[in-house]
């Protein structure tokens, strides 16, 4: 077993447990209402997972310090304590110790110290326990006789051995199931780990189930475990060290002092034979001679009588246990069949082999496109229609490869709850945090890109986006902020929202500091796109004073700056009084995407499939006109030539006048305009590659890709290009006689969001 390989995982589910944590205790202090008792069940659980895994390996900080965590967690779910705002602080202070933990260990770092957390979650535990009742007196009322059927001999419960008590320790029988081991788990590590909370008296390993050994699986096991084993804990704390095995494995703990009768459940339970168990309990002390005897002639009473029935049958028969116990606990335990069958199918991969299975599906695309142009130029008609089946298998290929890196938003949504709560609390202020469309989903690689320009826009939104209440109360709103992070597709994109209902930006405020600043002229003429976007320039805010959290400004260059290496804009609506919504358009997925291929002259390019409406020809006019828009059924289309923004002239020869060219409509978010091309060929799969550094601070590319023949396309930023066909036209109109006053006034007509001119 690669031990370095299974702390990995370790690391991963003691992070996913970590969140399940934080999560159900941000969802009990905001009222958990009736499922209270389940979300503290979560959270002893997610605690009690993280101490066992941590034991496995060793980890003795992390075991020590959950371990107190779990019993105030054992305590609080069994009512003991009560939930209060300072516990819940506390615990949370402790999951983030837990998490400073795991990280130290797996960096090979200095394990923090946290005495404090200790000693406060020590005096919760101490104050339980003087609180405790007294316990009852030893002397227990007898309990009654219940009459047996007459169809067959019982045990009754007046019977002699029902008062009979055998062992004072525990006595744990345990039948491992044969996956354990194919599981990852070591049945060793397990009775070694239980003694960490008792002390063994007394152990038999059974090797009755064992195959003759041509029949032996090496990876099955076959052991099982029969234990005295003398311990303070409690039976819920004894059953916890099985967690892991609970379901695959048959486990069967009797307290001490238990009766006689118990014993004799116990030993028509296993699969050894009452001859075997029964001298097993004898020599480990947990029955007598004589008792043993009885216990056997009992047993046979009742195989001479026929009696099969199942053990939850029997008890319920016997009034030991009622009927709707019998069936909730048949239920619970097809639920975790089911859930442990879905579990198994669900496969941990690491991120680098997905990454590799992508390059290896891009290059498919490319030599299938290769030679689907071989058997083009064949004529052969079943080979043609043999590489086109071969083609949409390797689509399909393609798109489930893309698949399978794509995550929902939601797993870093997550994360803002508890910075939302701390950074109120720290401000002073009631905000309340409202997620949407956290199911959306897109490349893994861009979530984990998207989590620190999300986290300085929300620190912004609280810290300098919405008031203080007293001002909220002043301005006629509710004393409770609202901040909400919403996620959406649209166009071939994912549009990230991160809003909120405060105070709006004061374009008078951003425009004064920009020119404090010197980003722009006193006398500069800018639309409110372009005033807006100066709160991205580096360094700059609004805010007059300075906090922990950043102001409306400060670090925003950081997020334009990461949206752009994305390949993504970034659009602001704010309105003064009523808040600000900002949105990150970023593309699905950097791998792979549906192209459209065009030529101009000798070069070949790839347009986005998702941006592009039709395609049109372009009119032949009398004369060459400045003006470079379309009338397209009553809309006017701004237009630009791919050869003249490129500059192809001094390579290739444009084409005669006489022939016509074609115009793509492409369109991004609500904005469209017109590329002007020379031919057209239509659909294909791009595998997106990144530019040269030569290439990169060309305006209007957004990568390359490799055709089927071999050559090299570029691919197009249609936003930057609509950008650019958008701001052509306005400079022409700027130029003309007696048109400026008129630009000013519609500085922001036929501008596409989230472009700059």
């Amino acid at each position: 077993m690669n031990l370095e390989s299974a702390k990995a995982v370790f690391f991963e589910e003691t992070d996913e447990q970590l969140a399940t944590m934080e999560g159900a205790l941000l969802a009990i202090e905001s009222d958990g209402g009736e499922q209270r008792d389940e979300l503290l069940n979560s959270l002893f659980r997610a605690a009690h997972t993280i101490k066992g895994s941590a034991g496995l390996f060793d980890f003795a900080d992390i075991v020590a310090f959950t371990h107190v965590v779990e019993s105030v967690l054992d305590r609080l779910r069994s009512a003991q304590i009560a939930v209060s705002a300072d516990l819940l602080e506390l615990l949370l202070a402790c999951r983030d110790h837990i998490g400073a933990l795991a990280v130290a260990t797996r960096d090979g770092q200095a394990r923090p110290s946290a005495p404090d957390l200790k000693k406060r979650l020590e005096e919760y535990l101490s104050a339980e326990k003087k609180a405790a009742p007294p316990p009852p007196p030893a002397a227990a009322a007898p309990m009654p006789a219940i009459a047996a059927p007459s169809a067959r001999p019982t045990l009754e419960l007046d019977n002699p051995t029902d008062h009979m008590v055998a062992s004072e320790f525990w006595h744990i029988s345990l039948r491992f199931g044969p996956d354990v081991l194919r599981n990852g788990m070591d049945p060793m590590s397990f009775i070694r780990y239980l003694g960490s909370i008792g002390r063994i008296r007394y152990l038999t390993t059974l090797f009755d189930a064992l195959p003759a050994p041509d029949d032996m699986d090496p990876e099955s096991c076959y052991l099982g475990f029969e234990i005295e084993f003398e311990s303070s804990a409690d039976k819920q704390t004894i059953e916890n060290v099985f967690e892991f095995v609970r379901y695959d494995s048959a486990i069967r703990i009797l307290p001490p002092h238990s009766k006689v009768a118990e014993y004799i459940r116990l030993i028509t339970e296993l699969p050894e034979g009452s001859d075997r168990i029964g001298q097993i309990l004898l020599k480990g002390g947990a029955i007598t001679a004589n008792e043993l005897a009885e216990m056997l002639a009992l047993q046979r009473d009742r195989a001479a009588g026929g009696d099969t029935t199942p053990l939850g049958t029997l008890m319920v028969e016997e009034n030991l246990i009622p009927a709707q116990a019998v069936m909730a606990a048949l239920d619970l335990q097809r639920q975790h069949q089911a859930t442990q069958k879905v579990e198994h199918r669900a496969v941990r991969v690491d991120a680098a082999r997905l990454d590799r299975l992508i390059d290896l599906v891009g290059e498919l695309v490319i030599s299938g496109a290769g030679t689907q142009l071989i058997a083009a130029g064949t004529g052969n008609t079943l080979l043609v229609e043999a590489i086109s089946t071969l083609s949409g298998l390797v689509e399909q290929i393609r798109d489930e490869a893309l698949s399978l890196r794509m995550v929902p938003i939601g797993e870093i949504f997550g994360r803002f709850p508890r910075v939302v709560r701390d950074a109120s609390r720290e401000l002073a202020k009631d905000i309340v945090l409202e997620i949407d469309g956290e199911e959306t989903e897109l490349d893994k690689s861009m979530v984990e890109r998207l989590s620190d320009p999300l986290t300085h826009l929300v620190r912004n939104a609280l810290d300098h986006g919405i008031e203080s209440p007293a001002k909220r109360l002043a301005a006629g709103k509710s004393e409770q902020g609202v901040l909400w992070l919403n996620a959406f597709h649209e166009s071939g994109s994912v549009v990230v929202e991160v809003g909120d209902d405060g105070g709006g930006i004061d374009r008078e405020r951003v425009r004064v500091r920009a020119i404090e600043r010197g980003l722009i002229k006193a006398n500069a003429v800018l639309s409110d796109y372009d005033t807006l976007q100066l709160i991205f320039e580096p360094g700059f805010s609004t805010a007059e004073t300075v906090t922990n959290l950043s102001g409306r400004g400060v670090g925003m260059d950081v997020v334009k700056r990461n949206i752009e290496s994305l390949k993504g804009v970034i659009d602001i609506d704010s309105v003064l009084g009523e808040g600000t919504v900002v949105r990150l358009r970023v593309p699905l997925t950097l791998a792979i995407i549906d192209g459209f291929q065009v030529d101009v002259g000798n070069s070949p390019f790839v347009i986005p499939l998702d941006m592009v409406i039709e395609c049109l020809d372009l009119p032949i006019s009398p004369g060459e006109s400045e003006a470079r828009y379309l009338d397209l059924r009553g809309e006017v289309l701004p237009y630009i030539r791919l050869r003249e923004v490129f500059e192809i002239e001094a390579r290739d020869a444009p084409p005669p006048r006489s022939l016509r060219e074609n115009v793509v409509v492409v369109q991004y978010v609500k904005d469209r305009a017109g590329l002007v091309v020379d031919r057209l060929h239509g659909e294909l799969q791009a595998v997106i590659k990144p530019l040269g550094q030569l290439f990169r601070g060309i305006k209007g590319l957004g990568g390359s890709t490799i055709l089927g023949s071999g050559a090299v396309a570029l691919i197009l930023d249609v936003p930057a290009l609509i950008g650019l066909a958008a701001g052509a036209e306005r400079r022409r109109v700027l130029s003309a006689p007696g048109r400026k006053a008129v630009v000013a006034a519609t500085a922001d007509l036929a501008l596409p969001h989230g472009v700059s001119r």
